[in-house]
């Protein structure tokens, strides 16, 4: 996942969680499959992640992106896949790849499995280690895209040609759907979401899904996301005469546009939740150390209006954003000579709309909170976002992940979560093929440096992960 203009962010994973409910009843050590036990994907893993990591897979000139499709696409060929189902599209400067195995019943919608080639920018000269050389070193695998997402799209990639391997034939066809640009403007990730609008599921695998505890380095929670927030930037704007600055009126764009900033700086959205949030803060709520957080969490599903606890919540930055929309101003800009009244003055407002409420409802409550019909409101986010309800929670998928889950991790809670950010499940869900967040893999906070330096993953989830692919893609393909 990746910030670009739609401000993505990773799955917070620490030691407190934005959770849901708890389908496993206890928080056992888990017992972890071996990459042993699948040794011909295991090693598959590595080496295609290895390689992908090389490809320096970034927007701009010398992308490698569809180099990183073409490490894969030769992959599955090799794997058993024909050449006419494993496509390559050239998309501006980048690509995007779909490998469709086909099934039994081609009536039937397909399981989609959504990753992305490209990866955030990296400058070597801030790295402790050449971010695009791939380093194994104690356990790790360093290198930009480790976590995000080359290391989970060559694990996928490669589960799937093991579950070939074993000769098992899917009754739903299963398709692999890699964008090329999910970090920067989403154009591929939208095109994707169209052409497979039939589909029955998507498994999104981008990010890790599980945290390890920071003291044993065992599973502590496995979380999947079924809804996002939806981002949005407007611009709020000034317009005046201007004139010399020795003679000042009372219509001064940056005192006009302070007044509108302070405003918002202080207005609170009201306060909701949905399925999956009160599924997940009533899970958090008995997880929070902090008495107090807890405390607050649990008066708020109480009673989502009682103001102590919302101004616990409020001041928290790992709660505020699960209780409601969320508005902030990000940047300002104004006048154009010191010694001049500024003709005018401008501000980004950036906002994650909780789902069920569009773009232009927040930007007419923006509007009502202002009161001043001299300073405009203009969405400027452009088609890089889009709203989209939550999916709904389906039973075969909750049974499918928790049994894959138990598989690869052992009893470890599992736990819905709604994300603060955009990812390219949004694509699918506005179009109303429900997409479910769902990674194998597992990683402490302390590790956790998607889009940062030293970015890496534990290689202990080879054979977890393997395994949980194994297992979820032959139930849902198999219904």
């Amino acid at each position: 996942m990746g910030p670009g203009q739609n401000g993505h962010v990773a799955m917070n994973n620490r030691a407190v969680f934005p959770l849901g409910c708890v389908l496993a009843p206890a928080l056992l050590l888990a017992a972890t499959v071996a990459a042993d036990d699948y040794p011909e994907a295991a090693r598959q893993t590595l080496e295609l992640s290895k390689q992908a990591i090389a490809l320096r897979s970034v927007r701009g000139e010398g992308n490698e992106t569809i180099k990183v499709a073409e490490l894969f696409r030769d992959a599955l060929v090799a794997g058993g896949w024909s050449q006419k189902d494993v496509e390559i599209v050239p998309f501006e400067d980048t690509a995007y790849l779909i490998a469709t195995w086909p099934g039994s019943d081609p009536s039937l919608g397909p399981v989609v499995i959504s990753a992305h080639l490209d990866v955030v920018e990296a400058r070597p000269e801030d790295w402790q280690r050449d971010p695009f050389t791939p380093v194994v070193e104690n356990g790790y695998l360093f290198g930009r895209g480790a976590s995000d997402i080359k290391f989970g799209a060559s694990l996928a990639l490669s589960a799937m040609i093991e579950l070939r391997r074993q000769g098992f034939v899917p009754r739903r066809s299963i398709v692999i759907a890699f964008s090329g640009d999910e970090e920067t403007t989403m154009a591929t990730s939208r095109v994707i979401a169209q052409r497979l609008k039939h589909a029955d599921i998507v498994l999104n695998v981008d990010s890790s899904s599980g945290v390890l505890s920071e003291e044993t380095g065992k599973p502590i929670v496995w979380r999947w996301q079924g809804a996002e927030k939806t981002y949005v930037d407007y611009q709020l704007g000034v317009s005046n005469p201007g004139g010399h600055s020795s003679e000042p009126r009372p219509d001064n764009s940056i005192v006009q546009l302070s007044r509108a900033i302070a405003k918002i700086g202080t207005y609170h959205f009201k306060p909701e939740t949905n399925q999956i949030t009160r599924g997940s803060l009533t899970a958090q709520s008995a997880l929070e150390p902090d008495a107090e957080l807890a405390s607050a969490v649990k008066a708020f599903l109480a009673d989502p209006e009682d103001e102590a606890a919302l101004a616990v919540l409020r001041a928290n930055p790992s709660y505020v954003g699960q209780i409601g929309t969320t508005c902030v101003v990000t940047m300002v800009n104004g006048g154009h000579a010191e010694n001049a009244l500024p003709q005018r003055a401008t501000a980004n407002v950036n906002c994650r709309i909780f789902p069920g409420h569009s773009r232009e409802e927040i930007r007419k409550e923006l509007a009502q909170v202002i009161g001043d019909p001299q300073v405009t409101i203009v969405d400027v986010t452009g088609d890089d976002s889009i709203e989209a309800a939550a999916s709904p929670l389906r039973e075969d998928f909750l049974q499918a992940a928790g049994k894959a889950v138990k598989a690869a991790w052992g009893d470890v809670p599992i736990v819905p979560h709604q994300s603060v950010a955009a990812s390219d499940s949004m694509w699918y869900r506005a179009l109303g093929v429900p997409s479910y967040g769902a990674s194998p893999t597992m990683i402490k906070d302390s590790d956790d440096f998607s889009h940062g330096l030293n970015e890496r993953i534990p290689l202990l989830n080879i054979g977890p992960g393997i395994t949980f692919y194994l297992s979820l893609l032959r139930d849902l393909s198999s219904n």
